[in-house]
């Protein structure tokens, strides 16, 4: 068992992310100053903070210590434990000491990927990621003023349950009568709190779980809603989720045609049918290029695309083909993921991180999709990374042209407001710290996740949003 011991600071957090990376998940015995990792090395560390603010990481009989420029301590902290357990278990991590799921808002306090590689040990190709995104983040992020606000829909429905998700969504062959009421709610929240907004919008998203899974009936009732409720100019992005194939119907295209929506996402995962089945997805690829087809004919010229790399039926040159495939097709946006332990998904954690490397180099084939993707026009606009993903990867959005999504950007950059609505939402203020470019404060107001219980105190919900933004 490894036991890393707390000297002159109290950053747990900052120390249990670094041993997560290589060896497992931790614990934190905060009374006894201490984390340890129980799959770890038998091996005892001190993890020192001194009073100059270099850290120091040592055993009985060797110390580790970075000797160029300092980080601040938490930062500092991380690096050199890092250098440790690098060296005892003899393996280097794709993005180094950087544990955040923004690297790209470290990435944008460097002048070169050379410094995220010195100062943090990232690999070179992702260390250029970094920093490529991180500019283009920042373009996209301009365009959507800072006194605007974003908004979020969210219907926490999908026709089943995905093996790898753990989201807050109902699998509605076994709530069908809570869909109607839901969306009857969610219609009430919006109508009460639409009159109290005073700013422009500059991006609503309506997302799920998959809101193609309401009936084409209340589907078209909740566009009609918002449109009829929230202020949204031509200028305002706004993006549906359409997600699964199969609950996508000429009744729902037909509906966002009508309100002038081009910009959707239909995401297949993979585009290989038996694994699909597998997960627990109830379409096929070829239903995915079906559907795609049809929205292009229709005219919607902004599609998302999403895939998963890592899923476990399938080899890491399947999920290349899959990208192949995506591209053959021309989305706007195609969106790589990489698989990582959701706490409540049916799928084990030892699957997810593929602790015995079973499905080959994963980190190898992401690589590819990456070239294909900038082989084809396609470029990185947005990029995030999650614990407990396979092979220490990360999530990409990749993009053709000024294609892409602003409300993306936005929500993870934490620099723009969003006003969320649906059960398990999370509203979000964020105020500009001084001194600081690219980080803010950020204030958070979570909305119920229990859909019957936000069905009940949706009035409440929505008044507890509307004192939070000062409406």
């Amino acid at each position: 068992m490894l036991e890393v011991i707390l000297k002159g600071h109290d950053k747990f957090y900052g120390v249990s992310d670094v041993v997560r990376m290589f060896c497992g998940v931790p614990e934190e015995l905060k009374d006894e100053g201490k984390v340890i990792a129980p799959e770890g090395p038998d091996l005892r560390l001190i993890n020192e903070l001194l009073d100059d603010g270099r850290s120091v990481t040592y055993s009985d009989d060797k110390a580790y210590e970075y000797k160029g420029e300092l980080l601040e301590p938490g930062r500092e902290i991380k690096r050199s434990l890092y250098m440790a357990l690098s060296d005892i278990t003899s393996k280097k991590m794709p993005w180094g000491c950087l544990t955040g799921i923004r690297p790209t808002l470290v990435a944008l306090e460097e002048k070169s990927p050379d410094d995220l590689e010195e100062k943090y040990f990232v690999r070179p190709d992702k260390a250029k990621l970094a920093y490529e995104t991180s500019r283009e983040e920042q373009r996209i992020l301009q365009l959507v003023p800072e006194d605007s606000l974003c908004v979020y829909v969210g219907i926490p429905f999908c026709p089943s349950r995905c093996e790898y998700c753990s989201f807050v969504s109902s699998d509605i062959s076994c709530h069908m009568d809570r869909l109607i009421n839901y969306e009857a709610a969610l219609e009430r929240e919006i109508k009460l709190i639409a009159s109290s907004i005073r700013r422009p919008l500059a991006a609503l998203y309506v997302g799920g779980g998959t809101p193609t899974v309401l009936q084409d009936k209340e589907f078209t009732s909740l566009l009609n809603c918002i449109y009829s409720n929230l202020k949204i100019s031509p200028e305002c992005e706004v993006t549906v989720e359409a997600g699964r194939p199969d609950t996508i119907t000429d009744g729902k295209l037909e509906a966002m045609k009508d309100h002038g929506i081009t910009r959707i996402c239909i995401n297949p995962q993979t585009m290989r049918s038996e694994t699909l089945l597998r997960v627990g997805r109830k379409h096929t690829a070829e239903d995915v290029i079906r559907i795609y087809d049809q929205a292009c004919n229709m005219g919607f010229n902004l599609i998302n695309m999403d895939l998963i790399a890592g899923l476990p039926y399938e080899e890491p040159e399947e999920h290349i083909e899959s990208t192949r495939k995506l591209i053959e097709l021309n989305p706007a946006n195609i969106t790589v993921h990489t698989l990582y332990k959701k706490r409540r998904a049916a799928m084990s954690r030892e699957t997810v991180m593929d602790k015995n490397k079973t499905r080959g180099t994963l980190d190898e084939c992401v690589a590819e999709s990456y070239k294909l993707l900038e082989e084809a026009g396609y470029h990185p606009y947005y990029m995030y990374r999650q614990k407990d993903t396979g092979h220490g990867l990360e999530n990409t959005g990749f993009a053709k042209g000024n294609t892409g999504n602003l409300y993306n950007v936005a929500m993870m950059s934490d620099c723009r407001d969003v006003l969320s609505f649906g059960a398990g939402g999370m509203s979000k203020r964020c105020f500009i710290q001084e001194g600081e470019l690219y980080k803010h404060r950020v204030e958070r107001c979570p909305t119920i996740k229990d859909v019957l219980t936000y069905i009940e105190r949706v009035e409440e919900m929505a008044e507890k949003k509307i004192r939070f933004f000062g409406m």
